[in-house]
């Protein structure tokens, strides 16, 4: 569950402080622009520096990743700077929170990659367009410049003993599980970011809070004003037992199709359903319900409609999540009974031998009965993908790459996700 924070002059910053975990240092009483972050908010003259960082050392990235990255556009549209740090060198490296054994290293073409492919996915997140509202920045531009006399000072600013504090290095150190010495690199490359951009605020994960007391410490060691912490908590998974994870399958995607994301939250569980509204929405969640025309329904079925077609809007705009949420009730509804339950049938790939017309699809798929009833329902106009009308029965595709997650539809009723 979120955990509130009390802070002077709350009703001003409730939005920058919606859903934290925890801030530090964090004196609510205190004056002190240094040990209150809501102070130092109301007395500043200039917009905070407000720092995420990110190692793209996977393409996909899901709803648990959005957390962070939607305090940091709130922050944005108070005023302030978003420095979004994409840790192309770290990366190289991997984070080691939280990890039983070494990561492996990937090579700068496969970051480069998985860069492009975040920056994709968090454009309807993040404001790219009003100047001065943020910075992307990437760390080899100053971490790949560190001579050995930095890098060595940068390890003269921690001792063995507290790296081994660390949680994942603790656990693997007593398990006799090998902890190489470039995996103690990590925290003090990514606190060195901080210098870097000189940044006042830093978001991560609950999970993250190492790193960015290390961020706070080597400020301090460089003469800087150390940074505030600002953590989010880690997102629960469509399960609602286990953290959001596409190893588990419990994610939603961020870069899925309209009705996939919709159907995945529209089955949220009932113990999540309020943080999913606080931490993935912009809905005013005042004790359960929201102060304007946007209420949370009483009814938890409503509720987690609502839900999903607020979460589908953001990330796929309003007539595709509208569509979503029709093409979803449509799929399971029957005659008799009311709308909710199954998900939607998939369809693999791999018995398709490409290049393979759309027509070819639909029958290897079995939405249609053969060839000519394919080309019979895309002429009469009955055939989507994606929620997009196909006109055109000689479409070809050449291979999957383009088709894999993406939602093939015959009429109102007849659906399958294609996967690989």
């Amino acid at each position: 569950m979120t955990v509130s924070v009390s802070v002077p002059d709350s009703n001003r910053f409730e939005w920058l402080f919606r859903g934290v975990s925890e801030i530090f240092p964090h004196q609510p009483q205190s004056i002190d622009p240094a040990e209150n972050l809501a102070t130092r908010l109301a007395q500043t003259d200039r917009p905070l520096r407000v720092k995420l960082g990110i190692d793209p050392t996977g393409a996909d990235i899901h709803l648990g990743h959005s957390i962070p990255l939607r305090k940091l556009r709130a922050f944005q549209d108070a005023g302030h700077t978003a420095v979004l740090i994409i840790g192309d060198f770290t990366a190289r490296i991997g984070d080691p929170t939280g990890k039983s054994e070494v990561r492996n290293q990937l090579t700068p073409a496969q970051v480069t990659a998985n860069a492009e492919a975040y920056l994709d996915r968090v454009r309807p997140i993040l404001d790219f367009e009003t100047p001065g509202r943020l910075e992307v920045r990437y760390n080899s531009e100053w971490l790949a410049k560190l001579d050995l006399g930095q890098t060595l000072e940068l390890l003269s600013t921690m001792t063995v003993g507290q790296m081994l504090a660390k949680e994942g290095f603790a656990l693997r150190y007593e398990q006799e599980t090998p902890i190489f010495i470039h995996e103690f690199l990590y925290p003090l490359m990514q606190g060195y970011d901080s210098v870097a951009v000189q940044a006042d605020v830093e978001l991560g994960g609950t999970d993250q809070k190492f790193n960015l007391v290390v961020g706070r410490d080597l400020q301090r060691h460089f003469g800087q004003t150390p940074q505030f912490g600002l953590l989010m908590p880690i997102l629960l998974g469509t399960d609602g037992v286990q953290k959001m994870s596409k190893s588990l399958n419990n994610y939603v995607g961020l870069g899925e199709d309209a009705l996939s994301m919709y159907s995945k939250l529209e089955k949220t569980p009932d113990n999540i359903i309020k943080d999913y509204f606080t931490l993935l929405t912009d809905l005013e969640i005042v004790g359960g319900a929201s102060q304007h025309e946007n209420r949370l329904p009483a009814n938890p079925r409503e509720a987690q409609k609502l839900l999903a077609l607020t979460v589908t809007t953001q990330y796929h705009g309003q007539d595709r999540a509208a569509q979503a949420q029709a093409d979803a009730i449509a799929l399971v509804t029957k005659p008799g009974q009311n709308a909710g339950g199954d998900s939607i049938p998939e369809f693999s790939l791999a018995a398709v031998s490409f290049p393979a017309k759309i027509f070819q699809l639909l029958a290897a798929s079995g939405l249609c009965s053969g060839s000519n009833d394919a080309k019979r329902q895309i002429q009469g106009g009955a055939v989507k993908l994606n929620g997009e009308s196909i006109a055109d029965i000689e479409l070809t595709y050449d291979d999957a790459s383009s088709l894999v997650g993406k939602v093939l539809q015959v009429g109102k009723k007849r659906f399958k996700k294609l996967v690989d």
